[in-house]
């Protein structure tokens, strides 16, 4: 099929290059005239393992295009994907705007019926909206749109084999032709008729995907349901976490132990520093203000973002009570974007916890594998490391902010000689306590006897 795609965020950029991936031919577009043009000149704006095998392939097959002119992108597709932002307003509701915009650019310029489908992330009834919004700027028109919305289950880092080999495809449909048209444009991936990439080796073995036909309206709740569970997850994780410090137990055993019940699972019970990234936060806050606005109380999730709020607070109290005085030390912080493998840095437990350091008056250098280009301009006055052991160098306490994989690799023993004071402060439980305290660090960590 010929797909459109309008916005080549973290979001957008995957589902059209991954669907060119699959066979279709697709075109996006983003009002960012920068990102188009490191685009066509054949960069990636943004980090996301397995872009840099997927994008190349489909543009070498002609599968690919990408265009800063949305209206040329509108009228180039016959379905067209919205993934655009949407993020959040003063108040905490989304801002629609974008969605909003697209809405009257694919009313104008359509010449031929389109299947316009919901990819970003949006509040329930946001479908209905832009249905009202489709028939009132193409009033002067005759072409037929059919709306679905489609969420997104993308994890950044994981994002391009999620796609491909998701658990669940959720479509949110109210026409029959609206539904056909999805099948069609995800068959491949349901039967997994497609070559896999070189960076997923082979395609995994296990059941087809699960297709799931709901409501527009169910399937808009569904994506936030979900979100806002796994944030749930995380705070409740972290809030054991404190009372096993208190109990004198081991959070990491105890979640252990809980996550072998097929009830409850073990993906997000992960205590530390709390979530962050552009979609954890963000669909959280919408989640409670929709709920609000329909008369349903859901102040357990307040509770959810009160409890994730108070996790830097309680990082700085386990620095001051190894410390002292934080005033005018040294500190190392290893990473940055919100969680590893991206580098995305957007409402990062790690800015967070930079900015308390830089305000209890401490000299701050940090290391990022991938998220230090994007840190620079929203944090210019910290030092930057050109490794993990150049951010150790003459620390006084080392915090462990991004789980990235190859800092559990280091050479502990030398980050120990580097440091002024070998003290790390795990706010990830990504080491051994028993391996790092036998090397001669003082460790302190989340739920984690000291």
């Amino acid at each position: 099929m010929r797909i459109s795609v309008i916005g080549t965020g973290y979001v957008g950029l995957v589902t059209g290059a991954c669907l060119a991936e699959i066979g279709h031919e697709v075109v996006c577009s983003d009002s960012d005239a920068e990102k188009i043009k490191i685009l066509e000149s054949g960069g990636i704006p943004i980090y996301e393992p397995g872009l840099e095998n997927v994008i190349p392939q489909a543009r070498k097959l002609d599968r690919l295009r990408f265009r800063a002119n949305p209206a040329e992108a509108v009228r180039a597709g016959d379905a067209i994907f919205i993934c655009v932002g949407t993020p959040p307003l003063p108040n905490g509701d989304a801002d629609l705007s974008a969605i909003d915009h697209v809405a009257r650019v694919i009313a104008t310029e359509a010449t031929s019926p389109k299947l316009v489908v919901e990819k970003s992330t949006v509040p329930a009834r946001t479908g209905q909206e832009l249905k009202r919004a489709l028939s009132v700027y193409g009033r002067k028109s005759s072409v037929t749109f059919h709306v679905a919305s489609n969420p997104e289950f993308l994890r950044e880092g994981t994002a391009v084999g999620d796609f491909l080999h998701p658990d669940r495809i959720v479509v949110g449909v109210e026409s029959e032709i609206a539904e056909r048209q999805l099948k069609e444009i995800y068959q491949p991936v349901l039967d997994r008729k497609f070559n896999c990439p070189v960076h997923l080796n082979a395609c995994p073995e296990g059941p087809a995907p699960q297709w799931l036909v709901t409501t527009i309206n169910s399937a808009e709740l569904i994506k936030h349901a979900s979100n806002s569970f796994l944030a749930l997850k995380i705070s409740y994780a972290n809030m054991l976490a404190d009372l096993a410090e208190k109990l004198g137990a081991d959070i990491q055993e105890v979640v252990r132990a809980m996550g072998l019940d097929p009830r409850i699972g073990a993906s997000f019970l992960a205590a530390g520093l709390g979530f962050g990234g552009f979609c954890l936060p963000k669909d959280l806050q919408a989640f409670v203000h929709l709920a609000e606005r329909s008369g349903v109380d859901f102040s357990m999730l307040r509770e959810v973002e009160k409890i994730n709020k108070q996790r830097i607070d309680r990082a700085i109290e386990k620095l001051r009570s190894a410390l002292w005085v934080v005033r005018g030390k040294q500190i190392a912080v290893l990473g940055l974007a919100f969680k590893p493998n991206t580098d995305d840095i957007r409402f990062a437990p790690a800015i967070d916890l930079v900015n308390r350091l830089l305000s209890e008056g401490a000299r701050v250098r940090a290391y990022d594998p991938q998220a230090t280009e994007r840190a620079r301009a929203t944090l210019p006055q910290i030092e930057y490391a050109t490794s993990a052991y150049d951010a150790a160098t003459d620390a006084e306490a080392l915090f462990i902010a991004t789980e990235w994989g190859e800092f559990a690799k280091l050479d502990w023993g030398r980050i120990r000689d580097l440091m002024a004071r070998p003290l790390v402060i795990d706010g990830r439980n990504l080491l051994s306590p028993r391996e790092i305290r036998n090397l001669g660090f003082e460790y302190r960590a989340f739920g984690r006897p000291d």
